[in-house]
């Protein structure tokens, strides 16, 4: 059995440009994905890459 890496079918894309949210299209990588607003790239809701887009916006916040 090959291992997908993926994280299941459920969830949303999420846009770290203008924080757009999109239902994840199962078999579809969110990467794949363009924001239907701004057009940008989008990440799995979740994903490493959001967390640390989330983290990085957290201590932003602290700073300001």
């Amino acid at each position: 059995m090959q291992h997908q890496g993926g994280m299941g079918s459920q969830g949303n894309c999420v846009c770290v440009s203008c924080g757009a949210v999109k239902g994840h299209q199962p078999g579809k990588p969110c990467k794949d994905e363009r924001c239907p607003k701004c057009g940008k790239v989008m990440v799995r809701e979740g994903s490493e890459h959001h967390l640390l887009y989330l983290k990085k916006q957290e201590e932003k916040g602290k700073k300001a």
